[in-house]
């Protein structure tokens, strides 16, 4: 796949995006569709992601550990029993929620998270569950994935089912110092799961095409590696490319495309500073074996959840790559042309901070805010205009 790595300087792009959010009423106008923002649930303590059930309810997590049900724009009041203990502190939580591909028959959810660990010290580690949703009760089947990590934070956490059924996580690389030698980092060492995209069947066996299964040291289940935090996934609708948004430091957030064994760079190559003194962290900005992005954001966004949209009712919008912002409180809606992306808006902004950006089943754009400056934490949708 081509690839060139884009950069947009925010004084230049948001200067012709849409105005701040002030009320769920407004038109919000952008260059291909006007919308408005509608609310569907508030009273979430932040919200990570969003599942659609077959049946119309919503599944939410909420990082502190509990999963939620929005049924008919209502919150229920209770939460979801039989979920995991979580490490519920910092960046950790309960984390990421998809559906099987065959959930109308199995009824099989999966749950990322950070799973409590004494030997690893208050951190834990990256984990996946599955297990089966009826009658708004998980029952834990089994464990599907556990990292080879251990941190202070970074944890990752998304997951996604592309069309073959095969179920990518990323890890993050869990904050481990960089310090000495950049090649010797943890996410440059395929022995751990420190800064990786997990490729696995959906019983958390790997599978035999993986391109690290059968070499001594490393650990199959690894996709790509060198990456810092990915915190948005999505599987490309037409190609069944896996994209990955990940966090930079000060600067450099990273729009990826994962490959098999691929290596993308962290922390030897990028386009980011150290936080505070923006002193240099890479050798470089590019490397030979170390793979480009085909997007970076500077200033940093915060990235955090990521969808294809494939629907009707934005039809001037459809391929395109929506991406949520934790710092920037922003969407961005991406344009991609062979692989590259070539162009960047900003439709929403202010409403608080973006964890997780998909589309409903009812073809509208839903958006998980955690709040900032007084809105409620909430569930919204985009609803076009006309």
């Amino acid at each position: 796949m081509a690839r060139a790595v884009s950069v947009f300087l925010s004084s230049a792009v948001l200067a012709s995006v849409c105005a701040p959010v002030s009320a769920q009423t407004d038109v919000h106008r952008t260059a291909l569709h006007d919308f408005r923002v509608v609310p569907v649930a508030e009273g979430f303590e932040v919200p990570w992601s969003i599942a659609f059930l077959p049946d119309g309810d919503i599944l939410v997590t909420e990082r502190a550990g509990r999963l939620r049900i929005v049924r008919d724009g209502k919150l229920l009041p209770d939460p979801v029993p039989g979920t995991p203990e979580v490490v519920a502190r910092g960046q950790g939580g309960l984390m990421d929620v998809v559906l099987h591909p065959d959930f109308e028959s199995n009824r099989m959810i999966y749950l990322s998270f950070s799973k409590p660990r004494e030997d690893l010290g208050r951190g834990g580690t990256t984990a996946v569950i599955r297990g089966t949703f009826e009658n708004g009760r998980f029952t834990l089947v089994d464990e599907v994935f556990e990292a080879v990590s251990r941190g202070g934070g970074h944890y990752g956490c998304r997951l996604a089912f592309d069309a073959d059924g095969y179920l990518y996580l990323s890890v993050g690389d869990r904050m481990a110092r960089t310090t000495g030698d950049l090649t010797a980092h943890p996410a440059q060492d395929i022995s751990n799961h420190h800064g990786v995209i997990v490729r696995l069947n959906d019983d958390g066996t790997v599978p035999g095409d993986n391109p690290f299964t059968g070499r001594e040291g490393a650990r199959p289940e690894i996709w790509s590696y060198g990456h810092r935090n990915p915190q948005g996934l999505a599987i490309h609708p037409g190609s069944g490319a896996v994209w990955l948004t990940e966090h930079g430091p000060q600067g450099g957030d990273e729009v990826n495309v994962s490959t098999a064994g691929a290596n993308y760079g962290w922390p030897v190559i990028g386009y980011g500073v150290n936080y505070g003194s923006g002193t240099s962290i890479h050798s470089s900005t590019h490397a030979d074996g170390m793979e480009q992005p085909v997007h970076i954001w500077v200033p940093s966004i915060g990235v955090s959840g990521l969808a294809f949209y494939t629907g009707d009712r934005f039809p001037e919008w459809r391929g395109n790559l929506f991406a949520g912002g934790l710092a920037g409180q922003n969407v961005d809606r991406l344009t991609i042309e062979d692989g590259r992306v070539v162009d960047r808006e900003t439709i929403l902004r202010g409403m608080g901070r973006v964890r997780d950006v998909r589309e409903g089943p009812d073809g509208y754009i839903y958006v998980a805010l955690e709040s900032r400056g007084g809105e409620p934490t909430a569930i919204v949708r985009l609803e076009p205009v006309g």
